[in-house]
Order: structure tokens, then sequence, then C-alpha cells
């Protein structure tokens, strides 16, 4: 896909976490620099959260603030953090999402991230409910990344970096998940899948370390398309922009200007997303 990518902010160690606000407020985190971060439309930068080990995902928070994850999750506002989900033996929570009610879904790291060639000690995927009660609905993730969900909110994909492919299963209204398969290995035979989102046709925009790429897939994870990104680590995507057809695209490195270590990017590749549903937990 021809693009034009436009490079919004550099300096980073590993950014993860992007999401907007209706404000078209950019929101992202920075692994390695423990930091959570604000850019308003005009390019300001604000840091919000300055000492928090391991924040790779964020959902706005309807009641003001945000949800992010880290050695536990939680709800942050105006300064104070409000634990939501910790689980023992967990190192760290990674990537996080919400469905249409508000709910939010959370992924555990189990393993030892330093050497992925490692035995691995699979996590699970979480569900925080709206009165605070929170459920297991699933193990068997090796190391968890990009979560999200089909446009009619029926299919939810995992991804799950090391298999080198996306779980997939069906929801019912009830919130009950079945019909457990994987897709898009073809795509991640060199690299590793890892932060995701779709669009509003229901194709996966899924990013590609190792690949230089942020590559569209197929609800069934076929290889549509791909956007080239100057970084050997493209660590997540995430759709923004006042019509939702901006994609913003971050990484943990610059291959054009390797002093300029992780950065935020953006394009326009023609199809657009859907705003995040707010968690209300």
């Amino acid at each position: 896909m021809d693009v034009q990518l436009e490079l919004l902010a550099w300096g980073y160690g590993l950014v993860e976490g992007p999401r907007t606000d209706a404000d078209n407020n950019l929101y992202v985190t920075d692994i390695p620099g423990k930091g959570v971060y604000r850019r308003s439309p005009d390019g300001t930068i604000e840091t919000l959260i300055s000492k928090r080990h391991s924040v790779g995902g964020l959902v706005l928070h309807a009641d003001g603030g945000f949800v992010i994850s880290g050695p536990n999750v939680a709800h942050w506002k105006d300064g104070e953090l409000r634990v939501l989900l910790e689980v023992d033996g967990a190192k760290a929570f990674n990537d996080i999402h919400t469905d249409a009610q508000g709910r939010v879904y959370a992924g555990t790291i189990r393993s030892d991230l330093e050497d992925l060639k490692a035995e691995k000690t699979p996590g699970e995927c979480y569900r925080i409910n709206l009165d605070g009660s929170t459920e297991e609905l699933y193990g068997g993730i090796e190391v968890t990344n990009g979560i999200g969900f089909s446009p009619d909110g029926a299919t939810m994909y995992h991804v799950d970096s090391t298999s080198k492919g996306i779980w997939v299963h069906d929801m019912a209204a009830d919130g009950s998940v079945s019909n457990r398969r994987h897709i898009g290995r073809a795509a991640f035979e060199r690299g590793i899948p890892d932060g995701m989102c779709v669009d509003s046709d229901g194709n996966l925009w899924v990013a590609h370390v190792g690949g230089r790429r942020a590559v569209k897939l197929s609800p069934t994870g076929e290889e549509l398309d791909e956007i080239k990104v100057p970084a050997k680590w493209v660590t997540s995507v995430a759709f923004g922009g006042p019509d939702w057809g901006d994609l913003y695209l971050v990484t943990a490195d610059d291959l054009e200007q390797p002093d300029r270590k992780g950065g935020i990017w953006r394009c326009r590749p023609g199809v657009t997303g859907m705003p995040t549903p707010p968690a209300r937990v």
C-alpha cells in the first residue's frame, strides 16, 4: 500500500498502547521509559505518568482518565491509581481492550521476555466486569499482545506473539467464548505479530515486529495488504483522527535515523477504524 508516513514524535524506547480520544488527543506508553504520554493535535506532548513498569496497553475510561496495564490493571484518574485486577504469578499485563459494554479484557504475561526462545509459561485472558468482578476467559496464550473485536462484537481476536498468529473466539451474548481457532501464521513466518486494531470493514491491522510493517489481514487471517514502516520493531497500531481515517503506527527504533529511537507515525490508509468503547468498570 502506497501511503505517506508522517513522523509525529520520537526519542522513545519502545512505544505501545496508542489510543485517541474524542478531542483527537493521542495517548501512548513507553515500556522501558516507564511513561504514559498524551499528544495534543497541535503536537504538544504531556507526561501523565512517569514511573510505572511495563505499561503495554491503555483504554480511556467513561468517568475520566484511563485504564492501563503493567504490574496490574488499574484506572488512573487525576494522578490516582485504582487497581482493578491483580493475578498471582503474572509478571505483567500487556495489551488491553474494551467491549461495547465497557468491560475490560487483559492478557497476562507469565514468561520471561528477556529470552523469547526460552520455554514459555502460557498466560491467560481475563475480563473485568462492570461490577468489578473478574473472570478468566481462557488460557494458552504464550506471549499476550493485541486484543480486538469484530465490528459486531461477535468475534474476539487475541494476538499471541510467539505462536506467530492470532487466537480467535466467537463471543456469545452472555460473554462466553467458544470455537477457538488460530489464524494469520503465514504472515509472520519472519518476526512476530504485536499490537493490533480492527477497521470498520472487519479487517485486522497488525504490527509486525521484524517485518518492518503493519499488515492488513482478513477476518480469517489471509494477508490483504501492508504498510511499510522504517523500523525493525513496529509494535502497535490504532485508528484515530476526526473521521477515524488516520492510522497511528508506533515503533521501538528508526532505521532512517537511529538516534531518533522509537517513534510515532501517522498515515491515511484509505479505510476507517472505529472508536474504542470507554471502560466502565
